[in-house]
C-alpha cells in the first residue's frame, strides 16, 4: 500500500508553506505516497511536487496561494513559447514521474493582485506571473476532481510531459482576467482531457508546441479532449499560436462551448514553422460565439506579429518558417446565436490549407449580433452575420452545411482549388 501522509490541524505558522513542503518531501523520501490536505484554508507560497506523490485535497480543503512575488522563486521554464526565467508555478514539478493532484478540494491562486499588477504596473514584475499548476518534463501525470480558481496566469500548464490525464476538473477565472487560459498542454504527448468545466479569461484549452524562439522543436501529439463544457474565454479548443514543434493526432469530441469568442481555432503565422495535421472534431454544440471555426495563419498578436510580411496576402517563398496546416476534419457541429461569421478558414498563398472537410454543420445567427472580427489578422474587419469565408484552400469538402440568416453568401471562396460544396443557405460565390 502507498504511504499516506495526513497533515493534521496542528498549530501552524501564518504561512503553511514549510510544513506542506516538508510533508511532500518526507513522503517522497520514503518512496512516495498520498499526502492528504484536510479541510480548512491553508495559506501558502509555491510548493514543489516530487516523484511518486499524490497531493490529495480533501473536500473543504483550500490551498490559498498568497500573492507575494518572493514566495514564488525564479525557475527556468517555457513561457509563451520561449525558454526563460519565470516565477515558480504555485504547484510545480520538474522531471517528476507518477505525480498527481487529486481530491475535491480547491486550489486558489490569489490571482487578483497579480492581474492588477500586470495590467497597471507591469514594470514591477521581475518575471512572468506564476501558473497555478506547472508541470515540466514529467511522466505519468494525473490531475483529477479538484477545483482550480483565480490563477495568476495560465491555470494548468504541462510542458514536455508524457502520459497526462486531466479529468473532472473545474476551472474558474473571471472573464476579464488576463492570460488565464484553462489547460495548455505544450509539447506534450499522450494527453487525455475529459469531463472538465472551464470558465476563464483566455483560451479554455490551448494546444501549444513552442515558437521560433524555442531552442528544441518538440511536437504535441496524441491528444484526446472529450466531454468538456467551456464558457467564456477567447476560444473553446485552440491550436497555437505557438506551434513550431508541430501538433498532430488530435481528437476533440462531445463538448459544449458557450460564450467563447471562437469555437475551434487554429492560429499561427509566418516564421513560426511547424505543421498542424490530423485533427478530428465531432459532436460539438456552440452557443453565443463570435465565430465557430477559424483557421488563421496571419495571426498578428505577440512579438513581431505586426511586421508587414505576417499579414501579406501575396505569395511568399516557402522556407523552414512556413507553417503548414493539413488534415482538418470536422463533423456534426451546431452553432447558434453566432455574431460575426459562420466560419473563417484560410491557408497561406504559398502553403494552402490542405485536406479540409466539414460535414453536418448548422449555423444560425443571433437576433442582435455584436460586430467583431472573425480573426485577429490584418485586414480582417469587424462584421456581423457573415457566411463561411474560405481562402487559399487546396482540397476541401463541405457537405450538409446549413447557414441560416447570413446577410450575404453562405460561402465565399477565394483562391481555392479542388473544393466541393454542398451548402444550404444563400447562393455560394467563388472568386
Amino acid at each position: 500500500m502507498p504511504t499516506v501522509e495526513i497533515i493534521e490541524h496542528a498549530p501552524a505558522p501564518e504561512l503553511a508553506t514549510a510544513w506542506l513542503q516538508d510533508a511532500i518531501d518526507e513522503a517522497a523520501g520514503r518512496g512516495g505516497g498520498q499526502v492528504r490536505v484536510p479541510a480548512g484554508t491553508h495559506r501558502t507560497g509555491a510548493l514543489r511536487l516530487r516523484s511518486g506523490i499524490d497531493l490529495h485535497l480533501e473536500a473543504g480543503a483550500v490551498l490559498q496561494f498568497v500573492p507575494e512575488p518572493e514566495l514564488y522563486p525564479a525557475v527556468e521554464a517555457r513561457w509563451e513559447g520561449a525558454v526563460g526565467t519565470v516565477h515558480s508555478p504555485c504547484l510545480y514539478a520538474h522531471g517528476a514521474t507518477d505525480v498527481a493532484i487529486t481530491g475535491f478540494g480547491t486550489l486558489d491562486g490569489g490571482g487578483a493582485a497579480w492581474w492588477d499588477t500586470f495590467l497597471h504596473r507591469r514594470g514591477e514584475l521581475a518575471h512572468p506571473r506564476p501558473t497555478l499548476i506547472g508541470l515540466h518534463e514529467c511522466e505519468r501525470v494525473t490531475i483529477r476532481d479538484v477545483v482550480l480558481r483565480n490563477s495568476p496566469a495560465w491555470t494548468v500548464h504541462p510542458a514536455l510531459c508524457d502520459d497526462v490525464t486531466i479529468t473532472n476538473v473545474r476551472i474558474s477565472n473571471p472573464a476579464d482576467s488576463p492570460n488565464t487560459d484553462g489547460i495548455d498542454p505544450e509539447s506534450c504527448r499522450n494527453v487525455r482531457i475529459s469531463d472538465c468545466h472551464i470558465d476563464v479569461g483566455d483560451d479554455c484549452i490551448a494546444i501549444k508546441a513552442g515558437t521560433e524562439r524555442t531552442p528544441s522543436r518538440v511536437a504535441s501529439e496524441n491528444i484526446v479532449i472529450t466531454g468538456c463544457t467551456m464558457v467564456h474565454g477567447h476560444g473553446g479548443v485552440v491550436i497555437g499560436s505557438e506551434m513550431s514543434g508541430g501538433v498532430r493526432n488530435v481528437v476533440i469530441s462531445n463538448c459544449v462551448f458557450q460564450g467563447t469568442d471562437r469555437g475551434i481555432r487554429v492560429k499561427t503565422r509566418r516564421d513560426r514553422g511547424g505543421t498542424v495535421e490530423d485533427v478530428r472534431v465531432t459532436n460539438i454544440v456552440m452557443d453565443d460565439v463570435l465565430c465557430p471555426i477559424t483557421v488563421n495563419p496571419f495571426y498578428f498578436c505577440g512579438p513581431d506579429g505586426k511586421d508587414p510580411h505576417v499579414g501579406d496576402r501575396s505569395m511568399r517563398p516557402v522556407d523552414a518558417g512556413t507553417p503548414q496546416i493539413r488534415g482538418l476534419h470536422l463533423a456534426h457541429l451546431t452553432a447558434r446565436n453566432v455574431h460575426a461569421s459562420a466560419g473563417h478558414l484560410y491557408g497561406l498563398p504559398e502553403a494552402p490549407l490542405a485536406d479540409l472537410s466539414i460535414h453536418d454543420l448548422t449555423v444560425s445567427f443571433a437576433a442582435e449580433p455584436r460586430a467583431a472580427s472573425p480573426e485577429m489578422a490584418s485586414g480582417v474587419e469587424p462584421c456581423t452575420r457573415s457566411g463561411i469565408e474560405l481562402g487559399f484552400v487546396r482540397g476541401g469538402e463541405l457537405s450538409r452545411v446549413r447557414v441560416s440568416g447570413a446577410d450575404a453568401e453562405a460561402v465565399t471562396a477565394t483562391a481555392c482549388e479542388d473544393l466541393e460544396l454542398d451548402v444550404r443557405g444563400s447562393d455560394e460565390r467563388h472568386r
